[in-house]
């Protein structure tokens, strides 16, 4: 009996650091990439805005829609990054309900802000019409659907890397204010055992508009060229988001030897597509650099936060695309309509969702406030209705009359950094 009880023993004993081997590896983190063909077939009219769309006669380059998933635990967290305009919340909410695998609140939505791509806003046209083509934004919207699920398939076991640093290269500068830019770059790279790279994300502030919607071209823009590159290099699936990059921080697609304004500081611009592929090119180079000494995080924090924000809409043109546009955006009968948020903690970085293009003061604050080592602003996400300002820039002076236009109103940037502060400080104290 003596004999059989150590067997027992010994089996146990043996048994037990297989079996939390088996516990501890359900909490390591692991990240899943997908990726989806959006390019409409036939082409497409592309948009920079409203207004009339622009016919595309040829294209550059393939839209795409990019999925990443990080788990640890029982948590879950997707960025989807889609190569278009932007993505109005209506059409978000399609994405995340063919999604069962994911809770809604932490799927993340983005657009890279191509202006070479077709409408998905469905803007009203002013004759009883609409610039959008519905097919195709369903299309758009499976195409997203599958690349979530792709994502979800393909989870692995994954460490990250993490970097933030300067961006060196003529890759951006701000139209109405030249220095007046972030030029800081971060970026997260998800690894395997084997040290090979699942994906590589670039968050940095810039209008991906070399090319702009008058050539013609449907096209990713620099977006495509960068992760082209990216890719190219060995850095997995790649993916582009934005920073605070409104008003108007753009490419620097400048010829410098073709003043057309000495005085007020302006250039004839290069739109073509060898510039998107020289500005793109030089951002991945610099995207690698910048992970390249990054320490490996073998164990990282995962952890996302809501909030549902109410924004008044002041602007009568802006009401009327969501009054006549026939993706029935939500508003309220007081003349309003609701934003998501989100706060994804990821490692030693902190992501802050901004339901538009927040000028790049909004982004300097915030990054200031926030309290990850790495701080990353996630523009044009979960939402994308017009430029997010503060009230003392709205309407101020000449410069700021187009994008003062194209917002809300005067105090959506003061609503926008009241809600963001205030999820930074319960994050950090650890409230929901």
């Amino acid at each position: 009996m003596k004999t059989n009880a150590r067997i027992w023993l010994l089996m146990i004993v043996a048994a037990y650091p297989v079996a939390m081997r088996a516990v501890g590896a359900e909490e390591f983190l692991k990240v899943g990439t997908g990726l989806a063909v959006i390019t409409p077939d036939p082409l497409l009219p592309v948009s920079g805005g409203m207004g009339t769309p622009q016919p595309a006669t040829h294209k550059l380059g393939e839209l795409t829609a990019r999925a990443v998933v990080f788990e640890k635990a029982d948590v879950r967290v997707a960025l989807v990054s889609l190569d278009l305009l932007g993505v109005p919340s209506v059409l978000c909410e399609r994405i995340r309900s063919g999604v069962s695998e994911i809770s809604g609140e932490n799927v993340l939505i983005s657009a890279t802000h191509t202006h070479s791509a077709p409408d998905v806003y469905a803007f009203p046209d002013g004759q009883g019409g609409h610039t959008g083509d519905l097919n195709y934004i369903d299309f758009v919207c499976r195409q997203a659907t599958q690349a979530l699920r792709e994502a979800v398939a393909n989870l692995q076991p994954a460490k990250l890397k993490i970097a933030t640093d300067v961006a060196q290269g003529k890759l951006a500068y701000n139209y109405y204010a030249p220095d007046l830019y972030d030029r800081r770059m971060s970026v997260i790279q998800a690894v395997n055992g084997r040290g090979q790279a699942i994906l590589t994300l670039v968050n940095y502030a810039v209008h991906p508009e070399v090319l702009g919607a008058a050539t013609g071209a449907l096209s990713p823009d620099l977006v495509g060229p960068l992760c082209s590159q990216i890719e190219s290099r060995g850095g997995g699936m790649a993916m582009f988001i934005n920073g605070a990059q409104g008003g108007m921080v753009t490419a620097d697609n400048r010829d410098l030897s073709k003043p057309s304004d000495p005085l007020r500081g302006y250039w004839e611009d290069i739109r073509s597509w060898e510039e998107c592929q020289r500005i793109g090119h030089e951002m991945a180079e610099e995207a690698l650099r910048i992970i390249a000494r990054a320490d490996v995080q073998a164990d990282p924090q995962l952890s996302c936060s809501v909030r549902e924000v109410k924004f008044p809409v002041e602007s009568d043109l802006m009401w009327q695309v969501i009054l006549h546009s026939p993706l029935k955006y939500p508003h309220g009968e007081d003349r309003s309509i609701t934003a998501r948020l989100n706060l994804v903690r990821l490692g030693n970085a902190h992501m802050l969702t901004i339901p538009g293009e927040a000028l790049p003061n909004i982004g300097f604050y915030l990054k200031r406030k926030m309290r990850g080592e790495h701080n990353l602003l996630l523009g044009l996400t979960n939402d994308a209705f017009g430029y997010i300002l503060t009230k003392v820039d709205f309407q101020s002076f000449p410069r700021y009359d187009y994008i003062s236009r194209t917002s809300l109103g005067e105090m959506t940037g003061e609503i926008f950094i009241e809600h963001a502060e205030q999820m930074i400080l319960q994050s950090e104290s650890g409230r929901p």
